[in-house]
């Protein structure tokens, strides 16, 4: 099988991903291989699917399926879709424009409350505070606030549509987790196998549909499938299963951050049923590398990070031929991805939270890995981390100026894994030597080189939020995580972000090694104290995963941990359980974590002894109660 390197190739987002703008992935390979000279299109099959389905056509096949559910078996959601189908039939179209920012003035029906049919996701407004004039949202948009208001309402109108998606058409079916437990972590391809043996569900069946329309608008000889996530696994490999029966000479070919972090020690030969090949790490080089030997340039021996099927045999082939470095790798382009059809979900009502499903951001970097990469809990061993590459300012700001000019819009996400302080200034500078406004935000490490002058001056740039790892807020448990930073100094840190205008987010986590009870509701007291002195505006907690890549997993001893034995791996390998001597159950702990978390982001309960959030009996802190204030005074 031969392909000329000047062949169309396409590049395809399986999902599900996000809905408000187009995963980046796609967006960075055809602006590399364009860059070379190899035509290039792009398609997002996860944005196509979804429009789809909840058109009217799409809702017309769902109350179909809802139908054909016995009416004493259906739930209330169920119910609610039936019995209102007709508004919901009228009122689809509409609510998807305005959700695209393509029809606001809809927005002022939808804040009516009489538009819009309401099911069982419309209860969670009964959750908020009255402000007494008997309207639930008054205290988050006031008297004005049309849109927000109006995106909010939609948000939740489209969740319960999704909700009888899931319950009447596919069990599966999520906005981001689609189908992710047959992915995530699983040693072996059978639940995979099972799921696309099985009958298609109306799901499975409009993705093919989707996919074949591409296919054949692009008439490709070389299609990418990027899976950034395990919840889009299992739609890249029917979108590839498809494409095999439709036109099996085109080359397929898997590659993304899933693959990267789970399936590199692949033995499971049924892959290549549905892909020819499987690329690790960076796609670049290794696309150049396979596009070389389709076109007879390159023996098969030299292909560089890629997996193929042998004499019915996995073989993973590897040259030492370095990679491209990130100065070279091109400017990302949107161009073929239908930018004004994208969704902006407002779910989440907090200001900063809103921002990874709300508006049309841009996805750039600003180098290659991170520049820190010493964290223990995180895959510093792997190549997205721990290979660092930079570039200068001149050059990313020639491609945001660049991006500017093809999207129109002047929103950045920085998707870094820890956006350099260093680069970041640097970037400051050269954006008002051009006289260039922009926003942005982007991920970032709480480390002290972020000076008050610093962040003001990120905030002249047009950095509006910043997101952090604050982790298990312990100073005993930062050492061992090798953060390189105390809770006292992300205190300071983080205020002079807020001081500067800029919103925070902080990631945070519980479960790690050796963390006891007192250690966690310590941690929730410097997070109450961060929320209560304006450091932070938003977080999140996470359970800690072990994991095979990270230094925790790989040098278990050294936290105090044991390993449960791994499965003979064929398929993926990601997480490890262990055995921590503590014996803490982190599952409950983690439900009252969140609780206090979700009411801290909107102001409720900060002046509330932390033990209140808990279940069951919890020690009292041991964390002096003014101790975020008092480091705040104390200069670093």
């Amino acid at each position: 099988m031969t392909l000329p390197s000047t062949m169309r190739t396409l590049c395809l987002i399986p999902p599900m991903t996000q809905l408000n703008v187009p995963y980046p992935s796609s967006a960075y390979l055809t602006g590399f291989l364009r860059s070379r000279g190899i035509a290039a299109e792009q398609e997002d099959i996860a944005l196509k699917l979804v429009l789809e389905l909840f058109s009217p056509a799409g809702l017309r096949a769902i109350l179909d399926k809802v139908k054909a559910v016995p009416a004493k078996k259906r739930s209330a959601t169920l119910h609610c879709f039936a019995d209102q189908f007709d508004r919901y039939l009228a009122t689809i179209t509409p609510a998807v424009a305005f959700l695209q920012g393509r029809d606001p003035s809809i927005g002022h029906r939808i804040c009516g409350r009489n538009f819009l049919p309401e099911g069982p996701r419309f209860a969670s407004l009964d959750a908020f505070l009255d402000d007494g004039s008997g309207d639930p949202l008054a205290w988050a948009f006031g008297a004005l606030g049309v849109q927000d208001r109006a995106r909010h309402l939609a948000t939740l109108y489209l969740n319960d549509l999704a909700d009888v998606l899931r319950e009447a058409v596919d069990e599966r079916f999520e906005f981001v987790r689609y189908a992710e437990s047959l992915a995530q972590s699983q040693p072996t391809f059978e639940p995979l196998a099972r799921a696309l043996a099985a009958a298609p569900t109306l799901v499975d069946q409009t993705l093919e549909k989707l996919t074949l329309a591409a296919v054949d608008r692009s008439n490709p000889g070389l299609v990418l499938i990027s899976v950034p996530f395990p919840g889009s696994v299992y739609a890249a490999f029917r979108m590839a299963r498809a494409i095999k029966a439709h036109a099996p000479a085109i080359v397929i070919v898997l590659g993304g951050g899933y693959v990267n972090t789970e399936l590199r020690e692949l033995k499971e030969a049924r892959v290549f049923d549905y892909f020819d090949y499987v690329t690790l790490d960076d796609g670049e080089r290794p696309l150049l590398a396979l596009l070389e030997h389709l076109d007879g340039r390159r023996p098969r021996l030299n292909l560089v990070r890629t997996f193929a099927r042998v004499d019915g045999q996995v073989r993973y082939f590897n040259s030492s031929e370095p990679d491209i470095p990130f100065a070279e790798v091109g400017t990302p382009t949107w161009d073929g991805l239908p930018l004004d059809r994208y969704l902006s979900l407002l779910d989440m009502l907090n200001p900063m939270h809103r921002l990874w499903s709300d508006g049309r951001w841009n996805k750039l970097t600003v180098a290659h890995g991170c520049y820190w990469k010493k964290c223990s809990f995180c895959d510093v061993s792997l190549d997205y981390i721990g290979r660092y590459d930079g570039a200068p300012a001149a050059l990313l700001v020639d491609r945001i100026e660049e991006i500017i000019g093809e999207t129109g819009q002047t929103g950045f996400h920085f998707v870094d894994e820890a956006a350099p302080p260093k680069a970041l200034k640097a970037l400051a500078d050269e954006l008002e030597k051009r006289n260039r406004a922009i926003s942005w935000w982007g991920n970032i490490r709480f480390e002290k080189s972020f000076t008050p002058d610093l962040c003001n001056q990120l905030a002249d740039s047009g950095c509006i939020a910043v997101s952090g790892g604050l982790e298990v807020a312990s100073d005993r448990l930062l050492t061992l995580m090798k953060k390189g930073v105390s809770v006292d100094q992300v205190a300071r840190v983080t205020k002079a972000f807020s001081n500067a205008g800029i919103l925070v987010h902080a990631y945070l986590m519980y479960g790690f090694p050796t963390q006891t009870v007192q250690d966690t509701v310590d941690a929730l007291e410097y997070v109450r104290q961060l929320f209560a002195e304006g450091c932070i505006q938003s977080g999140f907690f996470h359970r800690f995963a072990c994991t095979v890549h990270s230094p925790v997993g790989q040098n278990p001893a050294e936290y105090g941990i044991k390993l449960k034995p791994l499965p003979p791996i064929r398929f993926a390998t990601n997480d490890v359980e262990f055995i921590d001597p503590t014996g803490v159950d982190h599952r409950s702990l983690g439900v009252a974590l969140n609780k206090a978390l979700y009411n801290y982001m909107y102001g409720i309960g900060l002046d509330e002894d932390v033990r209140s959030w808990f279940s069951t009996r919890v020690q009292k802190t041991r964390v002096p109660r003014n101790f975020i204030a008092k480091a705040l005074r104390t200069s670093a």
